[in-house]
């Protein structure tokens, strides 16, 4: 049974103040500069050398004693609530013994000094292999002393439960409860999971039941009128099947995965609605766009992943439907689902947007390179796509609630997040989340060789590039990592090495089943693991004996992407710790980045100076493809601000109570 306040706090969402607007958007943006200027970073590297040095007091204590330690400084943070300088320099101090002891991981003063500023609510950039997992820790013993409900939210289920559980001997040490909330979990183990002081999560799950919540809340939303309910009706249930306990403080892991690539669209909850004739016209409108003929009938903006039809489709537009219900006779509504069959047929792609498994269509997150089973495409393109298939066409889905990432994560009362890869994108943080980053530095120096791009004029020979340049690195004995971006691209360098006789082990969205294994021994001497962009995130490769001497993993990247930042997230899988490394991009004229996002101009520049040899070449294909990802990253800005935008129209229009 809640409480009363304990109701209060589990119901209570925040009214967003609007994001600012001209000169109020520039004072806000020099804010954001005051907030990562130099000095705010040294304090807080003080604070961290503090804990360093109060921590070395605590190394010939008993552990009771430590534990009574802790305890009091728990109290003492519950009590106030905010955890001044002194306070919180010499909990991380404990706290650092206290993780040598039951993790056998001392953390490094780079963490330390992380954790600090994980506490004072900033975006930490810590390079891949720096134990951005144990930093988070600190952080989250901390926010889970003072009693509020701390989420710390990762990009997929198994990253979320390896955590929880592989760090619960230190939060069980200093007295905080620690659970997970996954995919395939019931209500009732959600409802425990949230009821921990720590809990670790994904984005998707964690928006989605708190828009399940608001469902089952109904038309009372506002707290103050609920209690109000509750203590004219004593007999009604408080909990009314929630399964959250309220939001306060959220720790982001991959941040820039979380926050921005994976923001573009809302998350949606629905239920399948039966419509029988949107099923028969999917089917109808297959048979038509296999009719239709590319450049004479319509044509595709690759940029903009949309369809046009050609006004001289008209006439085999009537020839066509000439013969078809009434429903094909009108022109808008013909064309509405003609195009949405072209788009399947011509944008969405087998192995690269979506899988086949078991007779359905399942999408594959583009960004993580992860199946997502229990998602489907809106707006009737799920169906045009299982009718190119020709599998099953099944019934749409009504949309219940809505709510962008954007907008939810600025719900929380404290937040803060990390990633490797944040300083490109630190306006957008700023400006969307009030979130400064702070780059950290490494623990050692990075020695990684960053070799520059070698561009080819069409895909065959860049695959062929690919494959030599990996079979002489194998035959140092050094181990290789070559990132794809599709799972096609995957299966298809996999079968080109395997008939060059190499032995290869793939990890993608397919063969996705011993994932933690294919990872722990990729940095085995003369290994050959190719990859999507799952091995990206949340995973550490560490060296086989002897591969440091013949000089570390080499990564290969296949193609470059539409953000500078999942490049450096492949990359620096590679040297990590100042161990050695080295990576490498191959690009062609025929790369998707190139295609949708370079000016023709460019195009016809690189294309010249390719083709014959220039020693310019790769000069200009370096400032081809810093500019093609430009273009990207301000569409892709585009489509993250206009998904807010429609949020706020919604509560505007429909009020926020009854949308969420």
């Amino acid at each position: 049974m809640h409480t009363p306040t304990q109701l209060q706090q589990r119901l209570v969402v925040p009214e967003l103040p609007k994001l600012p607007e001209g000169l109020d958007a520039i004072v806000h943006g020099w804010v954001g500069r005051v907030r990562r200027r130099r000095s705010v970073f040294e304090r807080y590297a003080r604070l961290s050398e503090e804990a360093v040095r109060l921590s070395d007091q605590w190394r010939d204590t008993s552990d009771r004693h430590l534990r009574e330690a802790l305890d009091e400084r728990r109290q003492e943070v519950r009590r106030r609530g905010l955890i001044p300088d002194e306070l919180l320099a010499d909990s991380l101090g404990l706290l650092r013994e206290a993780a040598d002891r039951r993790l056998g991981l001392r953390p490094f003063p780079v963490q330390l000094l992380g954790a600090v500023g994980l506490v004072r609510g900033v975006l930490l950039e810590m390079a891949t292999g720096e134990g951005k997992t144990l930093t988070a820790s600190l952080a989250a013993v901390l926010a889970g002393w003072t009693g509020r409900p701390c989420h710390l939210v990762t990009v997929n289920d198994y990253l979320a439960a390896r955590d929880a559980e592989a760090l619960q001997p230190l939060y069980q040490f200093c007295g905080v409860s620690v659970g997970c909330v996954t995919g395939p979990m019931e209500p009732k183990e959600r409802v425990l999971g949230y009821g921990k002081d720590v809990t670790y999560t994904t984005s998707k799950e964690v928006v989605a039941d708190f828009l399940r919540d608001r469902l089952r809340l109904g038309a009372v939303q506002d707290p103050d009128q609920r209690l109000i309910r509750y203590l004219l009706r004593p007999g009604l249930s408080r909990q009314e099947g929630l399964v959250m306990r309220g939001l306060h403080t959220a720790i982001i892991d991959e941040a820039d995965s979380v926050l921005v690539d994976e923001a573009v669209t809302p998350l949606l909850i629905s239920r399948p609605q039966a419509n029988a004739p949107l099923r028969e016209a999917c089917e109808i409108a297959r048979s038509i766009a296999a009719e239709l003929e590319l450049g004479r009938d319509f044509e595709v903006d690759e940029r903009y992943r949309e369809i046009h039809l050609r006004p001289e489709a008209g006439p085999s537009l009537d020839r066509l439907c000439e013969a078809l219900p009434g429903l094909w006779r009108g022109h808008a509504r013909r064309a509405e689902l003609i195009r949405q069959a072209l788009t399947a047929q011509e944008l969405f792609q087998l192995g690269k947007q979506y899988v086949i498994q078991d007779e359905k269509v399942v999408i594959v997150d583009e960004f993580t390179g992860r199946m997502m089973p229990m998602r489907t495409w809106r707006q009737g393109l799920h169906q045009a796509i299982e009718a190119k298939e020709r599998l099953e066409v099944t019934d749409p889905s009504e949309t219940l609630a809505r709510l962008s990432f954007q907008r939810y994560f600025r719900l929380y009362r404290r937040l803060s997040g990390m990633t490797g890869t944040a300083w490109e994108a630190r306006g957008e943080f700023w400006y969307l989340y009030g979130l400064p980053v702070m780059p950290v530095p490494t623990h050692r120096p990075c020695i990684r060789q960053q070799y520059s791009d070698v561009v080819f004029g069409g895909a065959a020979e860049k695959w062929a590039g690919i494959v030599a340049s990996v079979e002489q690195v194998h035959r140092g004995g050094r181990p290789v990592l070559v990132g794809t971006r599709s799972i096609e691209a995957s299966e298809m360098v996999s079968e080109m090495l395997k008939a060059r006789g190499l032995e290869v082990h793939v990890l993608n969205a397919v063969r996705h089943k011993e994932e933690a294994q294919i990872v722990a021994e990729a940095g085995l001497p003369g290994r050959i693991t190719i990859a999507t962009n799952m091995a990206g995130r949340g995973t550490d490769i560490k060296l086989g004996r002897g591969v440091a001497e013949q000089g570390g993993l080499h990564v290969v990247a296949t193609e470059r992407h539409e953000s500078g930042r999942i490049d450096r997230q492949l990359f620096g899988r590679s040297g990590r710790q100042g161990d050695p490394g080295s990576a490498q991009a191959f690009v062609c004229l025929d790369d998707e980045l190139m295609r949708r996002y370079l000016p023709q101009a460019w195009r016809s520049r690189l294309e010249h100076a390719v083709r014959n040899g220039l020693p310019s070449a790769n000069r200009v294909a370096a400032g081809a493809i810093r500019l093609a990802q430009k273009v990207a990253q301000r569409q892709a800005y585009r489509q993250r601000r206009q998904v807010m935008e429609m949020d706020t129209w919604i509560e505007d229009a429909l009020s926020f109570g009854q949308r969420y």
